[in-house]
């Protein structure tokens, strides 16, 4: 089978394509919230407090979360939330907002906010099994914890849709957070 070479950092890896793997199906075994669950989640939020929304991707799923929580900001005559996401995607979400709305680029100074909400999706990846909101906080926020997880892997093959220890990392990382979920 052949071999590519993809860039990582500074470096360049190969990906070592195998027959055995090319069948091999990984599955979240996730479930996709419901309409009726994703409005009971965002009820929770207290909407008289200002709110700061942060958007880690920019999918269908997550516009659908955004726009319920507009709708319910506009059915209860709530301001809009400010909403922040990445510098990568910041115009595809700027794009899908509703006139009226604000948004920012998120970085490293509001994270000492207490009233932020992250918004993302659930993905695989090769340390920690899953890329979550935790694993993505600890990747930007947490250089130290980020190293200890990473000294938590099993050995130097990747592991995606499996649970280990950096993910027990990650979520110790997120533990000094106030997290609704």
């Amino acid at each position: 089978m052949p071999e590519i070479w993809l860039d990582y950092g500074v470096t360049n890896v190969v990906l070592d394509i195998k027959a055995e793997n090319l069948e091999q199906n990984i599955d979240s075994e996730g479930k996709v919230l419901e309409d009726a669950a994703i409005q009971e989640k965002l009820g929770t939020l207290n909407l008289s407090k200002p709110n700061e929304i942060v958007v880690l991707h920019d999918s269908k799923a997550v516009q659908k979360v955004l726009s319920t929580l507009y709708m319910m900001c506009e059915q209860k005559s709530k301001p809009f939330p400010q909403i922040f996401a990445e510098k990568r995607i910041i115009n595809q979400v700027k794009q899908k907002l509703p006139e009226g709305s604000m948004i920012s680029e998120f970085g490293d100074s509001e994270l000492s906010n207490a009233n932020l909400v992250f918004l993302g999706e659930m993905e695989f990846n090769g340390l920690f099994g899953f890329e979550t909101i935790a694993t993505r906080l600890i990747k930007k926020f947490g250089k130290d914890e980020m190293l200890a997880a990473y000294a938590k892997r099993k050995e130097n093959l990747p592991s995606p849709g499996h649970v280990g220890d950096s993910m027990e990392e990650a979520k110790k990382f997120t533990n000094n957070f106030e997290i609704q979920g």
